[in-house]
């Protein structure tokens, strides 16, 4: 904003104080002429009001409340044009503004008020010009920046020395933070307390509130409908438009981050599913030449496969398992390796990861622990096993995530399937004169009581036992062998 002293030393004598000495440094909202008493209805407040003395004309008594009413309406300064109206300045408007505190400035005959005008416009002008200079290479610095390899720290710091204080990027989904400079990692706690509150508000506007004694303001960084991150703020000075304009800057180029950032890991989703749904098929040497055609890291010893039966959405999802898994289930690098997977494949309500069972990472950590409340999801850990297997696995595993309570994550120990459940069920299959798995589901659903299971199929008792002996017969086992029933029933459930 354009200050009085500034429009006295573009005018010079054309635009003096009255007493002789310095003009005020006030700034001024814009020049406003005005000869009626009471011009304070048409002005609001930090404007340079001149007059040609007419309002001042009659009683020296009436001057100061002339002057109280500019005063009171917060006008920035008087300015008395000489010559019109008057001659000399009134001693009475000398003495009301000095006692009001109000600058008077003098226009001398001959000067047009219209040149005083001008200059204002003339120096805003001038200041906008710089301000898009600044803001330009401001710019130009975030945009190089933003073409950076650490293109996300960069931003933040060149954003953190405009504005000389500092600069914080919070995802989301609480990722790791960004912040510039590292020294004030003390207000991230409270920065993240803030961004969850916003986030759970859905408030996609900028909020202020205060950080130890000091403003902070922060913006949601959008993806479409949906806060991708929270900008945060610490300015070492007050904001002005500039400022403003160089952090919309800012919140577009971390807007068009994240947006790219999502359609990459859309993207590798999509290629590790269609990787790991050959494995799932049994198709594992066409499952390696695609992986490695598609620069997808498949472990070359033995995996383990996790199953997850969920609810959340697959960020959410790994985020939650990553740092819970190796409490869960023993295996210490069992984070570190579901991080570092790309081979998932969702189909349903379930998820399969393949996980490289000889991956390093991670500490010791006690197993059995059950999740935090709020879990909604169960999982299902294998033991070490290679891709050869993990078509015959997937199933049995699948139906015991399907049946494990929510909240809980279950580590598969060695013998707790019986290999030859896989032939049991394709020998049920593959019998077609009547549907054996619907009939030997039904069965052990109902424990082995006829009338129910009879009742489900829509068939009479007798011909439930005779389809009963036939299964008997193709299975080569007895279906109420307690060893039998539990894996079969859990094999079925996953058909």
């Amino acid at each position: 904003m354009i200050s009085l002293a500034q429009l006295h030393h573009l005018l010079g004598k054309d635009l003096r104080p009255a007493s002789g000495n310095t003009v005020a440094r006030r700034k001024v909202s814009g020049v406003h002429i005005s000869e009626l008493e009471d011009p304070t209805p048409y002005l609001e407040g930090g404007e340079l009001l001149l007059t040609t003395g007419i309002p001042l004309a009659g009683p020296a008594a009436k001057v100061p409340a002339y002057v109280q009413r500019l005063v009171d309406r917060d006008v920035a300064a008087l300015g008395l044009g000489l010559g019109a109206g008057v001659d000399e300045v009134p001693s009475a408007l000398i003495d009301a503004c000095k006692a009001a505190g109000l600058a008077l400035v003098l226009v001398p005959d001959g000067t047009p008020f219209m040149n005083v005008s001008r200059a204002y416009w003339d120096l805003v002008g001038r200041e906008d010009q710089a301000d898009l200079a600044a803001s330009l290479g401001t710019q130009t610095a975030l945009a190089r920046a933003a073409a950076q390899p650490d293109a996300l720290a960069s931003v933040i710091k060149a954003l953190a020395q405009a504005l000389g204080g500092w600069a914080a990027y919070l995802p989301a989904d609480h990722g790791t933070e960004t912040l510039w400079p590292e020294a004030n990692r003390a207000v991230l706690g409270p920065l993240r307390a803030e961004a969850s509150r916003l986030n759970m508000g859905a408030a996609h506007s900028a909020a202020t509130f205060q950080i130890h004694g000091a403003d902070v303001v922060e913006y949601p960084v959008l993806v479409g409908r949906r806060a991708a991150g929270f900008l945060a703020i610490g300015a070492g000075r007050k904001l002005n438009r500039t400022d403003r304009q160089v952090i919309l800057t800012v919140c577009v180029l971390l807007s068009i981050k994240a947006a790219q950032a999502q359609e990459r890991d859309a993207m590798a989703a999509a290629l590790g599913s269609a990787v790991t749904k050959l494995f799932l098929a049994g198709h594992v040497e066409a499952g390696r030449a695609q992986a490695l055609d598609l620069g997808i890291a498949v472990p070359r010893g033995a995996v383990r496969m996790l199953v997850v039966r969920n609810s959340d959405d697959g960020a959410a999802l790994a985020q939650t398992l990553a740092s819970q898994l190796a409490a869960e289930s023993g295996w210490s690098a069992a984070g570190a390796a579901l991080k570092d997977s790309r081979l998932r494949h969702t189909a349903g309500d379930l998820s399969y990861w393949l996980l490289d069972a000889d991956h390093a990472g991670g500490g010791t950590v006690a197993a059995g622990r059950r999740q935090p409340a709020g879990a909604e999801f169960a999982a299902v850990l294998s033991q070490p096993m290679a891709l050869e297997r993990v078509r015959d696995e997937g199933a049995q595993l699948a139906a015991l995530a399907r049946g494990l309570d929510v909240g809980r994550i279950q580590e598969v120990m060695p013998g707790s399937l019986d290999p030859r459940v896989q032939d049991w069920v394709s020998a049920l299959r593959g019998y077609g004169r009547a549907d054996l798995v619907a009939t030997v589901r039904s069965y052990l659903r109902h424990r082995g009581q006829w009338e129910g299971a009879a009742r489900e199929l829509g068939v009479h008792r007798n011909s439930l036992r005779h389809r009963m002996g036939i299964a008997a017969t193709l299975l080569q086992v007895d279906p109420d062998d307690p060893d039998v029933a539990a894996n079969l029933w859990l094999a079925l459930r996953a058909e």
